[in-house]
């Protein structure tokens, strides 16, 4: 798989020869949401592909103000696939946001922050290349009710696969009893695993648009899938979690059922992460690897996590940046909290895959959920192993034990740090530690970012009684 056009000229071709009526430029905000408009491909002519096309920027929350909203989108072109799933003819174009106040990439677009992470990167010679590997994990429910007001608030997810369900009565077939219940839900075949249908349209029209598909399987709760592809260079993989996410809720969406990348929607089962799998290279090689060490990793690899984990919680407010991400941050569901690493082991924070050489040899993040705008968070992860790699930071570990199993004792007793337990936590730590990301961003996007966090996340779920509350308060 790969691009379907490589410049201006293959681009009008391929839309000639695909018959497309309508181009919808897309670009991303910095809660990694996706946005769109729609030309007719008549009223696209090369200057405008090459130029960039105008936009409202006061339009879009937390960008522009409206006395300076006038924005450009830069298509980038090569970047361009068929969309699967319009009635007419529609290509798809990723864009950058150009500030054309100040003449430069704009500040508050994440693809644009992620383009200039690579810069530095390079400038700073610590590599050429650099490679991430999302995992992205989903449920697909057969349906959703949300509602919140000032005297009521609460959900209500429901699939057939859910164990709530042994005792519901079906009409038309009835109940076939076949569920994998409570993190029972890691590869069992059909008739348990109900998905295997859905998960397969969605692998073949990852690979129309251009994915490199290699697996899919049920995951380890009910009612959870995942889908392996291939990773790509820091734009690319990014460029790809958007495709990935948008096929899979389109997928779900036309089949009567809806897709949700939260990372914690069922209290007591496993929740969604997105595991991030990194490496540098540079004329070739993979800086990772070195052979004979632990998990043949090398210094320059130890020294880029331990980068990541002494800005944890800087890091973790762009990795997990939902009041959700952290209830699914507990102990006992697989998603490790405690920041070391280790060969194999999927209890630590960091794991080291099995490979059998330089190619294979990469770092694991296993703490990042979807919640995550893709750009935002791979530049992060990058921009603090940088500043790692640059002080020699050193990552507590190796530690080949079963994590989970430790006391909350036991892990202050070993002086393990863990993640932060809340967004406000994670947040905090980004106001006092945040010199690392200063070289591509701005303190005003910073400011901005962790203020629109606060806003928009932490405090209307402070500010909310929930559920659980009435039932342990209520009677007090």
């Amino acid at each position: 798989m790969g691009k379907f056009v490589n410049n201006v000229d293959e681009f009008y071709k391929y839309c000639e020869a695909n018959e497309v009526e309508f181009v919808d430029f897309r670009f991303t905000d910095i809660k990694g949401v996706w946005h769109h408009i729609s030309y007719r491909m008549s009223a696209v002519p090369a200057e405008m592909l090459e130029v960039g096309l105008p936009f409202d920027g006061s339009s879009i929350e937390n960008w522009q103000p409206i006395n300076k909203s006038d924005m450009l989108l830069k298509p980038d072109v090569p970047t361009a696939f068929l969309d699967p799933f319009t009635a007419d003819s529609t290509i798809i174009v990723f864009c950058d946001v150009y500030d054309i106040y100040k003449n430069e990439l704009y500040e508050r677009c994440p693809r644009s922050i992620a383009k200039k992470t690579l810069t530095y990167m390079e400038s700073e010679g610590i590599g050429d290349e650099a490679y991430f590997g999302p995992e992205n994990e989903f449920f697909i429910f057969d349906n959703v009710q949300i509602w919140s007001g000032i005297n009521e608030t609460g959900y209500r997810v429901d699939s057939e696969e859910g164990e709530w369900n042994y005792s519901t009565s079906y009409s038309e077939m009835g109940n076939m009893g076949h569920r994998p219940g409570t993190k029972g839900g890691y590869f069992p075949t059909m008739p348990t695993d109900s998905m295997v249908d859905l998960r397969a349209e969605m692998m073949l029209i990852m690979e129309e648009v251009g994915l490199t598909v290699m697996l899919g399987h049920h995951e380890v709760a009910q009612a959870q899938g995942e889908i392996g592809i291939k990773f790509g260079d820091m734009i690319e993989a990014a460029d790809n979690v958007q495709k990935y996410k948008y096929i899979v809720k389109m997928v779900a969406h036309l089949n009567g059922k809806t897709a949700t990348f939260m990372p914690k929607p069922l209290y007591g089962d496993n929740g969604n992460g997105m595991h991030v799998h990194q490496s540098i290279w540079r004329d070739g090689k993979n800086l990772f690897y070195k052979e004979g060490e632990y998990a043949n990793l090398s210094q320059t690899a130890l020294h880029y996590l331990g980068g990541i984990f002494n800005h944890s919680a800087a890091v973790s407010s762009f990795t997990n940046p939902s009041t959700n991400s952290y209830k699914r941050l507990v102990p006992g569901f697989e998603a490790p909290s405690i920041l070391t690493y280790s060969s194999q082991n999927r209890s630590a924070a960091c794991r080291i895959p099995y490979g059998a050489g330089e190619m294979a040899t990469r770092i694991e993040t296993r703490f990042p959920d979807s919640t995550a705008c893709p750009y935002l968070c791979f530049s992060v992860l990058m921009l603090a192993g940088i500043d790692g790699i640059k002080h020699q930071s050193v990552p507590v570990g190796p530690m080949d034990i079963d994590l989970f199993e430790l006391t909350l004792d036991e892990i202050k007793e070993k002086n393990i740090p863990q993640m932060p337990r809340t967004l406000r936590e994670s947040l905090e730590g980004l106001r006092g530690d945040f010199e690392f990301l200063r070289p591509v961003m701005s303190d005003e996007f910073i400011t901005t970012y962790r203020q629109y966090m606060f806003a928009a996340q932490v405090h209307p779920d402070e500010a909310r009684p929930t559920g659980y509350e009435f039932h342990s308060t209520y009677s007090c």
